[in-house]
C-alpha cells in the first residue's frame, strides 16, 4: 500500500487550491532551478535509477528515452512533446492531471526540456479535452505571469509551451501521427527508422513522452531516484495513476505503488467488485488494447507489467475495466471490434481491411451466425493483422479478440450451437408443409 507521504499527485480530485500559490504550498516548483544547476547528466542518471518506465503503454524507460535525443543542439532545434491525447477507451488518468494538478507537468515540462536541450515544449491535447485544455492554459498563463516560463525566468532555463488541441482523432495517440498532426499533416503514422529522436517535430530532434512519465519527473528528482525506485518491485517501480472503471462499487482514478494485488487495489479504493468476486468475470487490465483476464487469473495478480504478462495479458495504461457476469462478453469485445475499425487511419492494408473484417465476423459471432470453423478463422486473421502494421493500432485491435478466444471459446461455441438449434426449429414446419 502507498503511503500519503509518497503520493506525488497531491490534488488528483481537485478538492484543494488549484491555484499556482495552491500547487507552490505542497511544494511544486520548490528548487527546480537548483535541479537545473545539477546538469543534464544528473537529471537523466537520476531518472533511469528511479526505473521510471513510459506511463503511456509502451512502459520505455524514460530516462534512457531522454538521453536518445543528441547532446549538442547543433542547426535544428530540440522539441519536447507531451502525448495528452488519451484516446483509449477505458482511461482516463492524464486528464485528472490536467484538470486538478497542472502544475506537476508544467514543471516536469521544464526540466525534461532542459534534459534534452529543448527550449519548446508542445502539449498536444485530445479534441474531447476541452476543460482539461483550459486548466491547464490557465496554469501555464500563470507561470509566465509569475516568470517560471519565457526568457530568463526564475527556473533557470528559457522555456515556452504551447498546448495545441486536437481533432478527435485516435490515432493521434501513436507518437509519430501525433506529429504529423501538430504539423498541419493528416494524422497518419510514420515509418520508423528515422525515429523522433532523431528526426521528429519539423525533422528536429524530438522526444514524445506521455502526461504522466513527465508530471512525475520533478518530485522523483527532488525526493532521488533511489526513493521511486524503492516502490515496487525490480523492473516494475515507483507509483502509478490507476484509471478502474466497470462494474466496481465505486469506479475512480487512484495513485498507487507498483505491483499492487487486484484484490487489494479493488477492495481499497473501489469497495469490492459489484456482487462480490463469485459475480467478477473478466478484467481488461490496462485499456481496450490490451486481451482480457478471466476473473479467477486476475483476482491475486500484481498490478505491473510483468503481473500482466504473467497472465497473457498487457499493464497498458493502468485503466482496470471490471465486467461482471451480467457482462455480454462477446458483445463487449464486438464492440471494441468496431472501435479500432471506425479509428484505423486506413493507411495499412492488414489494418484497413483486417478491422472491417474482424468486425463483421464478431458482430456474426454475438448472435451466434457463424460456424465454428471460423473462429479459427478469426484467430488467423488476427495474427496477420498482429505486427505487420506501421503502428501497433493494427496489434490494438488484434489483441481484445485474441483475448476473447482463449479464455471465452466455449461461450462462442454455445452461441453459434443455439443458433443453429433455433434455426433448424424455424426451418421444422417448413419442411413438414412441404411433405
Amino acid at each position: 500500500m502507498l503511503q500519503d507521504q509518497d503520493r506525488i499527485f497531491t490534488n488528483i480530485y481537485g478538492l484543494r487550491d488549484k491555484s499556482l500559490k495552491g500547487a507552490m504550498r505542497r511544494g511544486h516548483f520548490d528548487g527546480t532551478k537548483g535541479l537545473i544547476e545539477k546538469g543534464r547528466d544528473w537529471i537523466i542518471n537520476e531518472m533511469k535509477a528511479s526505473g521510471l518506465r513510459g506511463r503511456g503503454g509502451a512502459g520505455f524507460p524514460t530516462g534512457l528515452k531522454w538521453s536518445f535525443m543528441p547532446k549538442e543542439v547543433g542547426e535544428r532545434p530540440h522539441y519536447l512533446v507531451v502525448n495528452a491525447d488519451e484516446s483509449e477507451p477505458g482511461t482516463c488518468k492524464d486528464r485528472e492531471i490536467m484538470r486538478n494538478d497542472p502544475f506537476t507537468l508544467v514543471e516536469g515540462c521544464v526540466i525534461a526540456s532542459f534534459a534534452m536541450g529543448a527550449h519548446v515544449a508542445y502539449i498536444y491535447v485530445r479534441g474531447e479535452y476541452i476543460r482539461e485544455r483550459e486548466a491547464l492554459q490557465l496554469a501555464i498563463d500563470e507561470c509566465y505571469e509569475a516568470g517560471l516560463l519565457g526568457r530568463d525566468n526564475k527556473c533557470g532555463w528559457d522555456m515556452d509551451i504551447y498546448v495545441h488541441h486536437g481533432a478527435g482523432a485516435y490515432i493521434c495517440g501513436e507518437e509519430t501521427a501525433l506529429l504529423e498532426s501538430l504539423e498541419g499533416k493528416k494524422g497518419q503514422p510514420r515509418l520508423k527508422p528515422p525515429f523522433p529522436a532523431n528526426m521528429g517535430l519539423y525533422g528536429c530532434p524530438t522526444t514524445v513522452n506521455n502526461v504522466e512519465s513527465i508530471a512525475v519527473a520533478p518530485t522523483i528528482l527532488r525526493r532521488g531516484g533511489a526513493w521511486f525506485g524503492a516502490i515496487g518491485r525490480a523492473n516494475n517501480t515507483g507509483t502509478k495513476l490507476f484509471s478502474i472503471s466497470g462494474h466496481v462499487n465505486n469506479p475512480c482514478t487512484v495513485e498507487e505503488a507498483m505491483g499492487i494485488p487486484f484484490r487489494e487495489l479493488i477492495d481499497r479504493h473501489c469497495g469490492g467488485v459489484r456482487g462480490g468476486y463469485d459475480n467478477l468475470l473478466a478484467v481488461i487490465p490496462g485499456g481496450s488494447s490490451c486481451p482480457l483476464v478471466p476473473g479467477e487469473q486476475m483476482v491475486d495478480a500484481l498490478m505491473d507489467f510483468d503481473g500482466m504478462r504473467e497472465v497473457k495479458s498487457s499493464f497498458g495504461t493502468a485503466a482496470v475495466i471490471v465486467m461482471d457476469k451480467s457482462t455480454d462478453i462477446v458483445r463487449a469485445i464486438a464492440r471494441l471490434a468496431y472501435f479500432y475499425k471506425h479509428e484505423s487511419c486506413g493507411q495499412c492494408t492488414p489494418c484497413r481491411e483486417g478491422t472491417g473484417w474482424m468486425w463483421r465476423v464478431m458482430e456474426r459471432m454475438v448472435v451466434g451466425n457463424a460456424q465454428k470453423r471460423e473462429i479459427d478463422m478469426l484467430l488467423d486473421v488476427t495474427k496477420q493483422v498482429e505486427g505487420h502494421t506501421i503502428c501497433a493500432l493494427g496489434d490494438a485491435a488484434a489483441w481484445p479478440i485474441q483475448g476473447l478466444v482463449r479464455h471465452f471459446r466455449a461461450e462462442i461455441e454455445r452461441r453459434i450451437d443455439e443458433f443453429s438449434r433455433n434455426a433448424d426449429l424455424d426451418r421444422r414446419p417448413v419442411l413438414q408443409a412441404a411433405e
